[in-house]
Formats: structure tokens, sequence, C-alpha cells
């Protein structure tokens, strides 16, 4: 395939947008809702299980923006909400599925699988076939999934987080391919160690991580591709050569894993954040 044959994504901004953050409530989410509010969105809507933690990260917003407490497992409520939002603000123009979960060591149980399909897959798919008829129909819209370096890597810990997270960059990718001639842009965020909730306190597991970064610049990160009208958002851009090197050589990158797996296992560590240690083992290679 030559350039000339290859569609060029336009580029997008979210000035003026109705945008809705999902897990808004702290982390990446609540600085995905910062820098969207700083950057001209129109109202930004917060969406978490935690309605009062949203509801102080919206007051610290400095535009217009809203909390709205539902789980966005549960896909009738979801629905609901898209369109009150729309009814109350009109069309929305940006939708960040960024909630996740990390579920299940090893392989975990049926409920761990259930939950990380339910959140990592199903809840984007949720928004997705709710909102692109309209966002077809108003000129177009942009969707970013939030998954993880794991979902292009993989996870020693946990593997229903794996296989979501993989799951989710998946889905991303038919959507953009999918939906491109009707004006709808797709980011799919994936990111290695981020100062949230989640790492907490893993000092171990920060050891053999990358560069632990502050959920502002993730943010900047996502909202510059968004300008730029890139999908894939690297906060930490070494994630490109580990994917690139787990392509080239598959088998070299899974004696790798296995090896760090028992070296870890050996010194009994254990990594409750499964992101950071796929990245870990990506280094042994």
């Amino acid at each position: 395939m030559t350039d000339e044959n290859i569609t060029r994504p336009v580029t997008t901004n979210v000035t003026g947008r109705v945008a809705v953050v999902t897990g808004a409530a702290s982390g990446i989410g609540a600085a995905i809702a910062h820098a969207l509010s700083e950057r001209g969105a129109s109202i930004v809507i917060l969406v978490d299980r935690d309605g009062a933690r949203a509801e102080r990260v919206a007051a610290e917003l400095p535009g217009a923006a809203q909390a709205i407490a539902i789980d966005a497992t549960d896909s009738e409520t979801v629905r609901e909400a898209i369109g009150t939002i729309t009814t109350a603000h009109g069309p929305i123009g940006l939708w960040c599925g960024n909630a996740g979960v990390v579920a299940g060591n090893g392989l975990g149980d049926d409920s761990d699988w259930h939950l990380s399909w339910k959140l990592h897959v199903e809840s984007h798919l949720t928004a997705i076939r709710e909102l692109v008829p309209a966002m077809s129909a108003s000129g177009g819209g942009t969707f970013v999934f939030t998954a993880s370096a794991a979902g292009l890597l993989t996870s020693l810990e946990s593997a229903p987080y794996a296989v979501s997270k993989h799951g989710t960059v998946a889905l991303a990718e038919w959507c953009s391919i999918a939906y491109a001639d009707q004006g709808i842009r797709v980011h799919c965020l994936c990111p290695q160690a981020v100062r949230t909730p989640m790492t907490d306190g893993d000092n171990r597991t920060l050891a053999v991580a990358g560069a632990l970064l502050e959920p502002a610049a993730v943010a900047d990160c996502l909202l510059d591709a968004i300008d730029e009208g890139r999908f894939l958002v690297l906060p930490h851009p070494e994630v490109a050569e580990y994917e690139q090197r787990r392509t080239r050589d598959r088998d070299r990158w899974l004696s790798g894993m296995a090896h760090l797996r028992r070296k870890l296992n050996a010194g009994g560590h254990s990594h409750p954040a499964p992101l950071n240690s796929a990245v870990a083992g990506e280094r042994e290679t």
C-alpha cells in the first residue's frame, strides 16, 4: 500500500465539546477531566461509582462540570445517562472510557473474569453502540479507550487483567477502522506505571517498572494525541519498542517473561499492579 492510499486522520480538538469521562473520581480519569476542562470543553461530565468523590473533582475544574454516580458496567444505566446528558447539554462529542480494575491473581476466578471483561470491553461497547449513530449524524466524534501497556504486552500476575486489556486494544482498533469514514476518531491510551491508587504503596513493582508518571502528564499526552490525530497514546514511548521486540521474536520474549517470573517468585515478591510487571518482563529479553 502506498502513502497515497492511506487515509490520514483529521486534526481534532476538544474545544466546545461535551465530554464524558468514566472512572473520573481519581487518578488518570480525574486528570483527564481537568485537562479537558482546561482545554475548553463546553462541559465535562465525570462518571464514577463514587459520586461524592467525583463531585469533589468536578468542583475543582476551571470550567463547567457535572458528576454522575453510576457503575460503568451497568449498560442500561449508562444508556440512560447518555440520554440525560444529551438532553441537558447537547450531543456528546467526546467519550473517554477510563474506568478500570485489577481483579484476580493468576487465572483468577469466574467473578474476576466477568468483572474485567464487563469493565474493560463491554463498557466501551455500550458507549460505541449508543453514541456512534448520533456522532456520525452530527459530523463526527471522539472515543478514548484507556487500556494499558499490559494490553500491548502482558501481565505477569493477572490473566483476567491481561486478556481483558488486550480486548480493550483490539476493540479500539476495530472501531478505528470501522468508523473512520463516519468521522469517528478513536484513541487508545496505554500507559505503564502511573501514580494512582493502583500503584500506591507498591514499591516492589515500581522498582522494576518504567518511570512513574503523574496522572496530569498522562492526560496531557492524551490531549496532544487527540489534537494530532494519533490512535495509539504512549505516555511511556519506550513501550513501542517493547511491543516491536515482542512481535519480532515472540519465543524470545516469552522466554524472557518466564525468566523474570521465576526470578521474582524466587525473591518472594508479589506484584499486585500487573501493568508494571508486564513492562519489566520486556526488559529481560
